[in-house]
């Protein structure tokens, strides 16, 4: 009688099942409690004080925007005193923030 051989794996390498539960981007909410503050009415009405401030202008190309990005001019990176500061917040056009502005925060921190 022959001997068997080995099967081949017919499956590529499954993910472990108990990952931790990540954004679109990677991002956790057990790691970065801190992504839940963009839900509370506090950080809405700052917002709204500085699309108001900037008269919805975009602060790196001065377009005026209908549909403003309130953006962190220093990456608060979970520092309550950085994100709740209205001096560190400025309107940005979808265009610019998702373009010049995350690049240079990726050149700025990379990997994270």
């Amino acid at each position: 009688m022959g001997r068997l051989k080995a099967m081949p794996p017919r499956l590529g390498r499954l993910a472990p099942l108990l990952a931790m539960p990540t954004d679109t981007e990677g991002h956790s909410k057990v790691n970065e409690p801190w992504r839940g503050w963009y839900k509370l009415a506090r950080w809405q009405r700052l917002r709204i004080r500085v699309f108001v401030r900037e008269n919805y202008t975009c602060q790196l190309c001065s377009r005026v925007t209908g549909r403003p990005i309130a953006d962190h001019v220093r990456p608060h990176r979970g520092d309550p005193a950085l994100f709740w500061s209205e001096a560190n917040v400025q309107t940005l056009c979808k265009p610019c923030h998702d373009g010049e502005k995350q690049a240079a925060e990726r050149r700025a921190h990379p990997g994270g």
